[in-house]
This record gives C-alpha cells, structure tokens and sequence, in this order.
C-alpha cells in the first residue's frame, strides 16, 4: 500500500497553508470556489484518501474517439463535495474511467450558492473546452433548468422534483419505489402497522419516489397514513444532531414499530436518537435506511437498507452523456439502475 497524502503535502504541492486545503476538502469556512476547485482537483492527482478510488486521465488516451475532439473537458457539477458520499465517490470513478478511455479528462466544480443565486457558471469553467457536463446532487430547480437552456450536453444523476421541474436533459436513477414498496411490505406482513418515515420528502426526485413507496405499500395493506408519526421536517434541520432527532421522536404520539428512513444518514442518526432515549433495536423498534453506505455495516446494529449499484450507475451516466454528446437530437431518456433490499439485524428479529 502507498504513502497515505496528508493536507500538508496537498498544502505544500499548491503553496498555500495547510487550513485553507482543511476547509476546502471539508466544506468548512470561506474559501473561493477558483481555490476550493483547484484544491479538489490536485487531491485526487495526489491520490489523496478521500478521492483514493478516483483514476485521473492518462495522457495518451486517444482524442480520436471523440465526438468533438475540439471538446476534451467533460464537466462534473455538485454543490456537495464529492468525497462525502461513499455511493457518488463510486459513481464517479466508474464514470471517469469509461470516458478516460475517450480522452476526456473530468473536472470537478463544486457549485456554491453564489452560483445558484446568480445563475451563473464557476468564474473558473471554459466553456469552450466543455463537451458536457454531469450533474450529481444538484437539487436546485432553477439552477438546473439554467444548465439545461445552455445547449450543452447534460446528465442529471438524480434531481429536483420532477413534478416541480420539467428538465431537457437526460435523468438518471436509482430504482426506488419497487426496493422500497417490497421492504415497507415485508414488515407489515411480519405484523408492524406502525411504520415511520423520516426525511424531507421533497429533498429531491429520490426522496419523493421513496415516500410514494412507503404511502402505496401503507395504502395497499389497508393502513392509513398518518403524517403526524412521521418526521418529514425540511432538510434545513439538523437531522445529524442525534438530541434534535430524539426530541422529534419524543414529540410523536409514541413510538413507532418501524423507522423507514429516506437515506442511511438519516438512519444512522436515527438509531442514535433511539439509543440515546433508551430504546433497543430491533427489540424496541426497527429502522432501516437507503443507500448501503459503509456505516451499514459499522453501526451496531447493522443497518436493514437498500443497496444502490454504484459502479453501475456511473458506467450507465458515462454511456448516456456520451451517446448525447455524439447525438445531441435525440429524444431525451430516464433511465432506472436496479437496487437490492439487505436485511441486516436492525429490522430482524
């Protein structure tokens, strides 16, 4: 195994102190979005932990394969920082790897609210350079109905509510509402009526579609859905403070049988509120998450979730972006990556 990089060596390899590549890499305190991009991108040139699984371009991938060899950047746009999502690190990899093979090389912009209130693009970007750009948890609705009026080739990994925004672009998803339906009704089949969901529902498209999924397997067994046991606060809550989440299930007429929450995040916070009020899972109640992060499997109990296939789905985003940027006249596509139910011991007994 190789030297691990440190922030140091990022720090001393760009000439800037070792606490301004802290908070880029970390998303804390001020930093330029021109800086916090040109952090992100030696990172990963460095092999740095965080982007470890993420390939840069070798130099002598042939630009003849491209369908403009005049555009060799392709874009990734996120207004989160790339390392923090185990399930995104993954995606990306995958993605950089098939169009690596095409001489792109992908940059990272990490879209701040400046540009979302100003509908405007990085000051650093090229567009010039760009052959297309890939959107990964970028949730805002006029932002993204902006990329899409810029006639450029765009994937969307995940969006707005469709409902509230019609987008000209390619989609891209996780399958959620057959995964979801199919857990929600194997607990009820197992005798739990009482079941729970918590998230913002309206976070994103992927939010929505989980809780259309929890309300039709509820309807269809005949159990009537009562928001007032669900914690659906808007995501602007701190939902990671284990004592704001205890208190909001304390707040609930009682405790219910089940917690189906809309991410492990969301999960994992979930079970330490439980803990921290002195309820035993899955004696007490049963919680379950979404997504398969790595703390699945370090939380005790291991967490009952729903596995999305993220190799897969950046090799699918890399195929549907490239095949816009060859044949941008194309009707527009919404494309669904199967998922998997793991039952683990947080909602088995």
């Amino acid at each position: 195994m190789g030297k691990r990089v440190t922030l140091q060596e990022i720090a001393n390899a760009l000439g800037m102190s070792r606490n301004t590549v802290s908070r880029a890499l970390n998303d804390t305190g001020a930093v330029s979005a021109e800086t916090r991009n040109k952090i992100c991108q030696t990172a990963i040139a460095m092999g740095y932990k965080q982007f470890s699984s993420i390939d840069m371009p070798v130099s002598d991938s042939s630009p003849s394969l491209m369908a403009n060899p005049g555009k060799t950047e392709i874009a990734l746009f996120t207004h989160s920082f790339p390392g923090a999502s185990h399930s995104g690190n993954k995606l990306l990899a995958a993605f950089q790897n098939k169009v690596d093979s095409l001489g792109y090389k992908v940059s990272i912009n990490i879209i701040r609210d400046y540009e979302i209130d100003n509908l405007c693009f990085p000051a650093n970007i090229h567009l010039e350079n760009i052959a297309g750009i890939l959107c990964i948890e970028l949730f805002s609705e006029e932002y993204s109905r902006f990329l899409c009026k810029q006639n450029i080739p765009i994937l969307f990994v995940d969006t707005p509510l469709l409902q509230k925004c019609s987008l000209d672009a390619d989609l891209l998803y996780m399958e959620n509402i057959a995964s979801v339906y199919k857990l929600i009704d194997s607990f009820i089949k197992k005798g739990k009526k009482n079941i729970s969901f918590i998230g913002d529902r309206y976070h994103c498209q992927s939010f929505y579609e989980r809780w259309q999924a929890y309300v039709s397997a509820l309807t269809d067994n005949d159990i009537n859905i009562d928001t007032d046991m669900c914690i659906l606060d808007d995501d602007s809550n701190p939902y990671h403070d284990a004592n704001w989440l205890a208190d909001r299930i304390s707040s609930l007429k009682h405790t219910p049988e089940v917690f189906f929450c809309a991410n492990d995040f969301l999960a994992t916070s979930t079970i330490k509120a439980l803990k921290q009020s002195g309820k035993s899972i899955p004696d007490d109640v049963y919680v379950c998450g979404f997504d398969n992060a790595p703390e699945a499997t370090i939380i005790e109990p291991n967490l009952t979730t729903i596995k999305i296939h993220s190799s897969s789905m950046g090799y699918t985003a890399a195929d549907l972006l490239l095949s816009r940027i060859a044949n941008p006249h194309m009707p527009y596509r919404k494309t669904y990556i199967e998922t998997d139910i793991i039952y683990r011991e947080s909602a088995t007994k």
